[in-house]
């Protein structure tokens, strides 16, 4: 009985935000207060088991997902984004300009948010299309595949360090692993799978601008790549140090904090405020403006986390966590797989990759407290499964649309194509990689 009231509950929880277009932190709350009810918590403590979902949630990801919008956003407006960008195209040429916007959007799309780098970039893939004659498809498919992949796999991106904290999994490895598996997804998602549409229509796109810096206020090449790419760097560094320093000594007990990703985070921020903002003869007041822009944009993903947190606690208090586990794990599907499929399915409903992943963690959680899972793979297994098959519920799917000027069935055919190979291709990565390590 009380898996069924669970699946009812996901389902109510897709009915209001797909077709009722309630918003989703609301969505969120209400379905947690309401499978609470249906599940037994007494009414006194369900308030409380809901303030607790909403506070342990953010606790440990407040700082990370605002440090790393504030980086993301400073990386952009500094012209560090169009740094990085022109240096890799001018790398590559013209004949590789797919897989020099491939790399382009990956290296953004470590520090920047999806629709970000996506509004950011785009016009210089038209540009480089008139410029060169080239198909735009073929031109930008890589480079949205790369910027998916970085969103969907890679921490501090919400989704990602939101499941890193929910099963306590390592970010530092998660990276690492993160990034193997993102190589070969983005690749062949990226400029292999383009060739395939270089038959389709090529239509008008439009007039685009693309609003670039003047070359001499423009921070130069080192500063840009090594701040964007600061936050990786660091996580690499001590996730491999904390295996060789001894942990009882000072230096260990530095690097243990170190290797905190908010302190991690914090780091990189103090560095890009010098190095991309008070170097560049900014104002600090200038500076913290920016930053107070980027937590504005990141406040309803915040809230959508908690939301998602509050559910997992219902589950959890309910004691219905351990009843879930005891089905899953009964199933003859590996976990990993099960975790994947999960979030494939409530993405293709819901069509927010974010809630996708939060949603699948929720209900997978009991299998990774377990044991018997790595709970890094698991974090990639769920981020691949929130990116399958993206269609007309997902914002993503529209932006895509109307920029590249296509159809639905093309949009289809291009778009949900490129996510569903990104989503594949990242399950088999995690199960290779399972097998091995």
């Amino acid at each position: 009985m009380s898996i069924f009231i669970v699946i009812i509950c996901i389902l109510l929880l897709v009915f209001l935000i797909t077709f009722l277009k309630v918003n989703s932190f609301v969505a969120f709350l209400l379905i947690s207060l309401s499978a609470g009810v249906m599940l037994g918590i007494p009414l006194p403590d369900l308030a409380k088991t809901i303030q607790k979902g909403l506070g342990d949630t953010l606790g440990s990801l407040v700082t990370i997902i605002v440090l790393g919008a504030m980086l993301g956003k400073l990386v952009a407006e500094s012209g560090a984004a169009q740094q990085i960008s022109g240096t890799l195209i001018n790398i590559f040429g013209q004949k590789n300009m797919a897989w020099g916007l491939m790399f382009t959007g990956f290296i953004i799309g470590i520090p920047l948010f999806y629709n970000v780098g996506f509004v950011l970039m785009i016009p210089l893939v038209f540009a480089l299309v008139h410029q060169y004659k080239l198909h735009p498809l073929v031109t930008g498919v890589p480079m949205m595949a790369s910027l998916s992949v970085a969103h969907g796999f890679l921490p501090p991106h919400p989704s990602p360090a939101a499941l890193v904290a929910q099963f306590q999994a390592n970010m530092g490895l998660t990276l690492m692993y993160g990034i193997v598996i993102a190589i070969p997804a983005i690749i062949l998602a990226g400029p292999i799978f383009a060739k395939t549409l270089v038959n389709r229509p090529i239509k008008s796109l439009g007039t685009f601008s693309m609003k670039s810096l003047p070359e001499n206020e423009l921070p130069n090449k080192l500063s840009s790549f090594v701040t964007a790419l600061l936050p990786v760097f660091l996580l690499v560094f001590t996730t491999i140090a904390e295996v060789y320093i001894d942990k009882t000594t000072v230096l260990g007990q530095v690097f243990k904090l170190i290797a905190d990703p908010a302190m991690v985070m914090l780091v990189a921020i103090c560095f890009a405020t010098y190095s991309l903002g008070l170097r560049m003869g900014k104002k600090m007041e200038d500076i913290m403006n920016i930053y107070a822009e980027a937590v504005k944009d990141v406040g309803m993903i915040l809230l959508i986390i908690a939301g998602a947190g509050t559910l997992k606690e219902v589950l959890l208090v309910s004691g219905v966590s351990k009843e879930i586990a005891g089905y899953l794990g009964a199933l003859p599907i590996p976990p990993l797989v099960l975790g994947w499929l999960m979030a494939a399915i409530i993405r293709v409903c819901v069509g927010s990759a974010t809630i996708a992943g939060l949603t699948a963690a929720g209900m997978i959680y009991p299998l990774v407290a377990g044991g018997g899972v790595d709970p890094n793979l698991m974090v990639l297994s769920i981020g691949a499964g929130s990116l399958m098959f993206s269609h007309v519920n997902d914002g993503g799917f529209w932006l895509f649309k109307e920029y590249f000027n296509l159809t639905i069935s093309e949009t289809i055919r291009s778009w949900s194509v490129m996510e569903s190979i990104v989503s594949l291709v990242g399950l088999i990565g995690v199960l290779v990689l399972n097998a091995i390590i």
